[in-house]
């Protein structure tokens, strides 16, 4: 019993047998489809919005890294030291040194919807 409710209900919503159902159960299903979808949309935006935000932490994270690798190198540089190169045999020059510095910023422009712009708090970073 319960099982053939089931079926009928899945047949309904994948549109197999809406030939055979009034207006009103139409009007019906259609509502329910509706909220379907906002509740679908709306956990979409929650999944992508927690990516965003691990995505902004990710890159402070790296920029603080590059930075302190930078700091290293300088300060390796200023003492005469050879800097430590991940490749075996490296020079103690690097073709990274006449590279111009990378704004990671400008590297991907995410682009929110108007509407749902104003939910996302800006976050503050806290060293220490």
């Amino acid at each position: 019993m319960i099982h053939s409710l089931q079926n009928a209900n899945t047949r309904n919503i994948v549109g197999d047998s809406i030939h055979t159902m009034g207006l009103r159960d139409l009007k019906q299903m259609e509502g329910k489809l509706e909220k379907a979808i906002i509740k679908i949309r709306a956990r979409k935006n929650e999944l992508l919005y927690a990516e965003v935000d691990y995505m902004q932490k990710r890159e402070m994270d790296l920029q603080t890294d590059n930075m302190y690798l930078r700091s290293k190198i300088a300060e390796s540089n200023e003492t005469g030291q050879p800097a430590m190169h991940m490749t075996m045999g490296a020079p103690p020059t690097s073709e990274y040194d006449h590279m111009a510095p990378f704004d990671s910023r400008n590297f991907l422009q995410v682009s929110m919807p108007q509407h749902y712009s104003h939910q996302l708090q800006p976050t503050t970073l806290q060293l220490g």
